[in-house]
This record gives structure tokens, sequence and C-alpha cells, in this order.
């Protein structure tokens, strides 16, 4: 199927996939602004605008404080804009802020001190990672967490499994000193390993054996027919009534797993990303919002539980990005807030202005990448 017919093929079921999309991504950005929103509120700082999605305004209303909140007509995003900037990417506008009158300074972002202007970008990623911790919490309290015991059911034909001695019955105990407690626990060590040599203690039998293994890099298809590029042993779980459980957690069980699982997505994202670097990974896995449309799509099918799912990661993946350190995003703000605190005094405008447009052409190049590799995608799909 060539790519055009596959782009008809996406844009004929659009409902099924935007209709998912739309609600991922909206709850995403709204929780991201709203952490904007709140810590400026709380700082003191006027805010002129609070818009879920860009573009010319769909519908909308002033609040009593004189906020514009609005939806607009482009959904890929959002922003929160404050008295003194001159655009939706809290870029200054150094010309209307030498001109405010006094009463206009107090309440001014631009003039505010470093401090409270550094919390006030730093909110919206916190208040993603806050939202996945939730969601996640709230899925384990209310579905349960179902874990299947890290015991070996079958080992693969020249597999690293078999290289590395593995029995069927072994009960994977730990992996490089690192407590293994469920199948998934050991899945996520050994997907980020591939070429890796791994320390692997296993319960055989009662008797404790220490093996050692290097996962293979392997292309694994999804449930929905996605292709991932991840490390395998060769091996599949017991799923014997026996190792397989779902646990109902409390309150605070729940959101200590959340945090738990909150972290994982960080620490996959931040692997990944040097793996790229390292030569290790390939950039093949970097997806827009096409991509995120086809995920979400496909993940609505399997149900609502596994769409919040889909919403806690992308919560996370969208509050790691915007602290990338790039003009532009939340992290480039906080690189030029460190630095006017280093300094005494901020960098000067023309620096600004050059750093902005830096991060503009990386975040342009980067969007355009991931956009070729979602249509490179649907093309090989």
């Amino acid at each position: 199927m060539s790519v055009f017919e596959q782009l008809g093929a996406f844009g004929g079921g659009a409902a099924g996939y935007i209709v998912p999309f739309l609600f991922v991504l909206t709850i995403v950005v709204f929780f991201h602004e709203l952490g904007h929103f709140l810590v400026a509120r709380w700082c003191g700082v006027k805010v002129m605008a609070f818009s879920i999605g860009f573009g010319p305004e769909i519908v909308g209303f002033n609040d009593r404080y004189g906020t514009r909140w609005k939806l607009s007509a482009i959904p890929l995003g959002g922003y929160v804009k404050f008295l003194g900037d001159d655009n939706a990417a809290s870029v200054p506008d150094h010309e209307a802020a030498k001109a405010m009158s006094e009463e206009e300074r107090k309440v001014s972002f631009v003039h505010k001190p470093v401090g409270p202007r550094a919390a006030v970008v730093a909110a919206g990623p916190i208040a993603n990672f806050i939202l996945a911790i939730l969601i996640f919490a709230g899925v384990f309290m209310v579905a349960g967490k179902q874990t299947t015991t890290a015991r070996v059911d079958t080992i693969q034909d020249s597999s690293a499994a078999q290289a590395a001695g593995f029995k069927p019955g072994d009960l994977v105990l730990s992996i490089n000193g690192n407590k293994i407690s469920s199948f998934a626990d050991m899945q996520r060590i050994v997907s980020i390993s591939a070429g890796e040599k791994l320390a692997v203690e296993v319960d055989r039998g009662g008797e404790r054996v220490q093996l050692t293994a290097v996962p293979q890099m392997r292309e694994v298809k999804d449930n929905f027919g996605n292709v991932h590029r991840l490390g395998v042993l060769g091996i599949s779980r017991s799923m014997a009534p026996g190792d397989i459980r779902t646990e109902t957690m409390g309150p605070v069980a729940a959101l200590v797993a959340g945090a738990q699982e909150t972290w994982f997505v960080v620490d996959r994202t931040l692997s990944y990303i040097g793996g790229i670097f390292a030569g290790r990974e390939s950039a093949d896995q970097l997806g827009g919002p096409i991509r995120i449309a086809q995920v979400s799509g496909q993940v609505a099918t399997a149900g609502f539980v596994a769409l919040l799912h889909l919403t806690a990661v992308l919560s996370v993946s969208i509050g790691l990005l915007n602290l990338f350190p790039i003009p532009l995003l939340d992290g480039g703000h906080l690189l030029f807030y460190a630095v006017e605190a280093v300094r005494g005094r901020p960098l000067s405008e023309r620096a600004q202005e050059v750093g902005f447009r830096i991060g503009l052409a990386i975040v342009l190049m980067l969007m355009i990448f991931a956009t070729f590799n979602d249509i490179l995608h649907l093309a090989t799909s």
C-alpha cells in the first residue's frame, strides 16, 4: 500500500483517531498550562490569556481578573500569556516593558525577580509529572495493578536466555542487584540493555543460581502492529494461576507506585535519547502528532483505562521535553534565568533574541523530522 493510500485510510477513519487524540492531548496541555497559570497567580503575575490550541479563537470568555480563557483552532498545544510577553512562547516584549506604568510593573512577568519567574516556568512541567502520578495512582486504586511473576515458561532456541543457561521454571530474583518483583520489572531492564552483560540471580527449585545474560536487539511488534526495537532474552512468562495476581492498592501505596511508574517513563526516555547520541538507538522511533493520533486511536480500542495510561505516559514525555534547555521551551527559559541568577543581571536583549531564534530553528527541525518519521511509519506499516 502506498503512502497516499495509507494516509487515505488514516483519514477515512479519522474520528477513531482524532477523538482519542484530542482527549489525550487536551488533558495533558490543560494541566501543563494550568501549572503555569496557578503559580503565576500565586506570584502576583497578571495572566492575559489561557489558550488550549493555537491560532484563531473558536470560543472564549473573560474571568473577573481579566484573563481571556479560550479554545483555539489548532489543537496542537496551548499557552498562557502574561503581561509583558511578546507572544505565546513568553518571549519578553522589552519595548512594551519599558513603557509600563508603575502599577503594571508590579504585575508584569518580566519585572518579577528571577526566583518567581523560574517558579512560574517550572510549574508547567511539574504539573505534567503530578498529573501522570495521579493518573497512574488512580488506575492502580480502581482497576488494580496486574502483575505476573518473573517465572520462565519457555525458552527460544538460539536466544540470549538459552546461551545464558536459563531453564523453564526459573524465577528471576534480581538483575544487576535490582530486585525483580514481576515479569514487567525484568522486561523494563532487559528492553534497554541490548548488548550489555546482565548479572541475573534466579531461584531454581529452591536453589539460588547466578547467570550472565546479554540481551539481543530485536524488532518486536506490539498488539497494534507497531514495531519497536528492544533488548530481549527470548523467554516467555508463566501464565499459571499462581503466577498471575491483581493487586488493588490503597491511596498511599498507589501514589508510591504512580511515582515509580512516572520515574520509569522518565528513565526510559532519557536512556533512549542518550542511546541516540551514543549510536545505540535509532532516531526513527521519534514521533510527532500523527504518530500520537495513531497510537491514541489504537489504544482507545483497548478501553478507557488504557487511554488514561497513554495520557499519563504522554504527560511525562511532554513535561520532560519542555525541560530540555532549548530556548523557546520552558527549559530554555530556566537556562536563561540560571545565567541571570549567576551574573546578577539578565542576558542582553540581543543575546536573548538570538537564543530564541536558535531555539525556534531547533524546535521546527525536530517537528519536521518527527513528522517525516510519522509519514514513513505509515508508509511502511
